[in-house]
């Protein structure tokens, strides 16, 4: 067994490898940029060694470097993560030229699945059904709108060398094409330092189904099962699954005893993932495509592990040391069910746009995971068990443009798919984040989505289901309700506490019993009358403590005589001028609470009307420039591209909102834009 591994990577999948590792009594080495030299994955590795600026390209992206920390280290082992350099052959061949192990599949088998082109015509000369499309060299965006138009749109385009959602473009038409060419391969050349694209037809209102592989050196390769990864955005996985809710038995067997000929064909040992994409009609599990195989370790792999109970990073440790499958096809079982919920820095908002900063607050529903395969930790709130959070931030951290914006992973198991998902609810409700803008709203409102619980899903659930954009969950009379009655006894709190400090209100006044509460335009009157709290001039059965101040906080409500049972309803609190915002089942709540005495004097107020900024074009998010599509004295029309900003690795298309000319342009290519930077200015 391996005596020191260095990790090539950063953040989560650092700190989860690191996890492992150390479990086994295996030493371990972190290697980090500029930009990671306080992150937890570094503090939490035995050793250290900064290799370059914040740049992926510049640090993380170079192999000498990383080879060469781990000579300096005296590491035997490197494992990739994901992203990086996890399927780069080059790469791994010049650690076998030093005597490091890497920790993953042969080079061929890098080489023959990793690339997606190469990997498509294996999988069809091995009687794979694989997507029509076009797996040659593509010259240029003429040759490229020339194949979209034989395949028949809509047709996708995709990075040779990519993963994750990056490099990646959906053409309805050939202008979609002739925008999004060059950009699909400046993304690959970018993030994967490789700009081949390939083409091929987009399945429209597909299932997105991933089988997991596991191999070793003697010739054993099994499947663990499946997972369904269809809710994604801008073809970037956001919910996971295990099992899936689509699969039969049958279906299961033969897509798994394909993946595993598939696997064999090339030598294939370590962890992998056959992706395959699966018509929502089909029940016989005959007529899925082959898309693509990851010859790595998954962002989703913690799903599998809470089903099978097999650690994944373990066995691929102990895999690349020579060492056989414990186990057979025969032992792999699925116990129960596992969502997870990836967490991005990204704002539901304002279209999902990129979000940086630092975590002012970070406080995560769990400490952490602490070893065991499902994660259970201890009980938050008295019933959270069941919660595993796969993270590489902290408090007072920064994410930054750099790199990808997931903050952290949420997964929940429990015996149901119900279960499971009820559970992610109250898990994301007590999960804070203040500093960036984050996804955990839209998250909750998917958990309760009836569409997701019904498990009719398509690639397409996201945009179909929030086609004018995310503006937080629906909230029915029940919950304001008892929104209002939480406002009403955290209104009489702050009040007291008021009362309490000298000469404030005076020591004869008392807490107002009376107030009214205004969510989301809907006024109610709720009452205290000592213990008991009535809205609108119903009891409302209420159990819950705050003290002023708290940033959140759990109430019980329709619990028994003995106070036990009921439901719970986490509430994350910050107070705004005349109320409280409330956070809570994938919505933020804005609660105007006045004494009731004095909310007829409200009507007077004067609102404030927000500027008139639409002849501007503003960065909706910090990033490079990359591209300037106008200039001054240009006309412009409605939904024309007028820039290019690179965020997170992705790039994002401005459009003109109105039809005008351009007066001034304020920005250059190259230049890096802080959020609301005025890129030009029309007359």
């Amino acid at each position: 067994m391996f005596k020191k591994i260095l990790i090539a990577n950063r953040g989560e999948i650092a700190c989860r490898v690191i996890k492992t590792a150390r479990r086994m009594g295996i030493a371990t080495v972190a290697v980090y940029s500029d930009a990671d030299a306080r992150a937890p994955f570094v503090q939490m590795a035995d050793e250290a060694v900064h290799i370059g600026p914040a740049p992926a390209s510049e640090s993380y992206l170079i192999a000498d470097k990383i080879i060469a920390a781990a000579k300096q280290t005296g590491a035997d082992a490197v494992h990739p993560g994901y992203g990086f350099l996890s399927e780069r052959t080059s790469f791994a061949e010049a650690l076998a030229a030093e005597g490091i192990e890497f920790i993953g599949p042969p080079v061929n088998a890098i080489a023959a699945m990793g690339d997606k082109i190469e990997s498509k015509k294996l999988a069809k000369a091995a009687g794979v059904n694989v997507v029509p499309g076009f797996v040659g060299e593509i010259r240029d965006t003429e040759h490229a709108v020339e194949i979209s138009a034989d395949i028949g749109y809509p047709v996708m385009m995709k990075a040779s060398a990519g993963g994750g959602g990056k490099g990646m473009r959906l053409a309805y038409t050939e202008q979609d094409v002739r925008e999004g060419f060059e950009a699909t391969k400046r993304e690959g050349l970018n993030s994967f330092g490789d700009d081949r694209v390939f083409i091929e037809k987009f399945i429209e209102n597909p299932r997105h189904i991933e089988i997991q592989i596991l191999g070793d050196k003697h010739g054993n390769v099994i499947y663990l099962n499946e997972r369904e990864c269809s809710i994604q955005r801008r073809h970037q996985k956001v919910v996971e699954e295990a099992p899936s809710p689509f699969v039969t038995p049958e279906m299961r067997k033969a897509m798994g005893e394909q993946c595993v000929a598939l696997s064999k064909a090339v030598g294939y040992y370590s962890a992998g993932t056959v992706e395959l994409i699966v018509s929502g009609a089909d029940k016989t599990g005959q007529s899925f495509y082959f898309l693509e195989m990851n010859t790595r370790l998954q962002v989703e792999h913690p799903v599998t592990e809470c089903i099978t109970g097999i650690d994944l990073v373990e066995q691929m440790i102990k895999v690349a040391a020579g060492g056989e499958l414990a186990m057979t096809q025969d032992d792999v079982k699925i116990d129960g069910w596992a969502i997870e919920n990836r967490v991005y820095a990204e704002d539901p908002y304002r279209g999902f746009l990129p979000s940086t900063g630092r975590l002012v607050r970070y406080d995560p529903p769990v400490p952490g995971w602490k070893g065991g395969i499902r994660g259970v930790d201890e009980e938050i709130n008295g019933s959270m068990g069941g919660i595993r959070v796969d993270d590489g931030v902290m408090e007072g951290g920064e994410v930054s443009i750099f790199y990808d914006p997931m903050i952290a992973k949420l997964i929940t198991w429990a015996p149901t798919r119900d279960e499971a998902a009820d559970l992610q609810i109250r898990a994301l409700d007590a999960f804070e984040i203040e500093g960036v803008g984050h996804n955990i709203d839209f998250l909750s409102a998917i958990m309760q989505h009836p569409r997701f619980r019904s498990g009719e899903l398509t690639t397409g659930f996201i945009a179909e289901e929030y086609p004018e954009g995310f503006e937080g969950a629906p909230a029915g009379r029940k919950l304001r309700s008892r929104l209002a009655a939480m406002a009403a006894f955290v209104a009489a709190a702050y009040s007291d506490r008021a009362r309490r400090v000298d000469g404030q209100l005076g020591n004869r006044l008392a807490p107002p019993a009376k107030w009214s509460v205004k969510i989301d335009g809907e006024f109610h009157n709720a009452e205290l009358s000592g213990d008991e709290i009535s809205v609108d001039g119903e009891h409302v059965d209420i159990a819950m403590e705050y003290t002023p101040g708290q940033s959140s906080v759990a109430a019980v409500f329709d619990s028994d005589e003995d106070g036990e049972g009921g439901e719970e309803l986490i509430v994350q609190i910050k107070p705004v001028p005349a109320g409280f915002e409330f956070t809570t089942r994938g919505a933020k709540h804005r609660l105007r609470v006045l004494p009731t005495r004095i909310a007829k004097f409200d009507k007077h107020m004067i609102e404030k009307v927000p500027a008139d900024m639409s002849k501007f074009l503003v960065c909706p998010m910090p990033g490079l420039l990359v591209a300037l599509h106008v200039e001054e004295g240009e006309e412009v029309q409605l939904g024309q591209p007028l820039a290019v900003v690179e965020a997170m690795k992705m790039e994002n298309i401005l459009r003109a909102e109105k039809t005008g000319v351009i007066a001034r342009v304020n920005a250059i290519v190259g230049d890096s834009l802080a959020v609301d930077a005025i890129i030009l200015e029309l007359e």
